[in-house]
């Protein structure tokens, strides 16, 4: 074994008490610990929608349009007689799953982008810095309905167009976070020890960044699903016949003073949501924010 691989292995701090902390403070973090409930049942419903679903989203019931609940139809059902729960379970697939794919889009982008003008410094900084400012610059739900006029609706382009302008928040976060990191005592004896700069990054500087990076993926999520449904109501999003959150308020709100549920539904979803991933982001970051450790929330 080389001489650097030991000294890695030695200079490497214990990252245990990370995800350790991370799970004591979401116990004792009321809020965190909510949050964290809600999201788990709203990825269950969605995962569980074909088996739990009482109808079959796309089912029309021209006999049955906008009915209010009932034993059969306990949310009701909507302008074209289908099953209101059945749309919501089954939008819950495509808000989560749009939300997730968006932020990991932008996370996979902005993070390397982020780790690597911190750590290497000077004018690599600062050239993927005015570029992270210039993305800044432009106001996202602009390019989002430019992007829709220009190609056409639909969902890939909103999880492209949120990608595209959602990494700039990661780059920021995880550049502050490397600059710190970069001279602590154990990066500067890995340097000594000859240990290449992309490993130094990827071993020992990356892991210490991983706290807020997740603390960010939590509350970005919910913003996601916020951009996501406001671009369905707009007509921009998910077409029909897909179910979503999003979609289904837009429709439901021009029915809203005959058939109230068919937009309180999915808005009440849509909070949930947004409101339950930031309860945990909040949580996590009074986990890792050493002013706030061992004070009960």
């Amino acid at each position: 074994m080389a001489i650097t691989d030991v000294a890695e292995k030695l200079l490497v701090p214990p990252s245990g008490g990370t995800f350790a902390a991370l799970a004591s403070s979401i116990r004792r973090h009321r809020l965190a610990s909510v949050g964290l409930i809600v999201i788990v049942v709203l990825c269950l419903l969605a995962l569980l929608a074909p088996l739990i679903a009482p109808f079959d989203p796309y089912h029309q019931d021209l006999y049955a349009v906008l009915s209010p609940p009932s034993a059969q139809h306990w949310l009701g059902t909507d302008n074209l007689g289908r099953d209101l729960l059945s749309r919501i379970l089954y939008g819950a697939r495509v808000s989560l799953m749009t939300g997730l794919l968006c932020t990991f889009l932008a996370a996979a982008i902005g993070v390397p982008i982020g780790l690597l003008a911190g750590y290497t410094g000077g004018a690599m900084d600062a050239i993927l810095m005015r570029v992270t400012d210039a993305f800044l610059c432009f106001p996202p739900l602009i390019f989002i309905l430019a992007m829709s006029a220009a190609l056409g609706p639909g969902l890939s382009n909103v999880i492209l167009s949120f990608a595209l302008f959602g990494w700039t928040g990661f780059a920021r976060i995880v550049r502050g976070q490397a600059l710190l990191v970069r001279e602590l005592p154990f990066i500067e004896a890995a340097r000594a020890t000859g240990v290449s700069r992309f490993r130094i990054m990827w071993r020992h500087v990356f892991p210490n960044t991983l706290a807020p990076i997740i603390v960010a993926i939590s509350i970005t999520v919910g913003g996601a699903i916020l951009v996501e449904s406001g671009i369905s109501f707009l007509g921009l999003g998910v077409q029909p016949p897909t179910a979503s959150w999003g979609k289904e308020l837009r429709v439901g709100f021009t029915y809203l003073e005959v058939v109230p549920l068919f937009s309180l539904a999915p808005g009440l979803m849509i909070s949930l949501a947004v409101l339950g991933f930031n309860f945990l982001g909040d949580g996590l970051r009074d986990a890792l924010d050493p002013r706030l450790n061992g004070f009960d929330r």
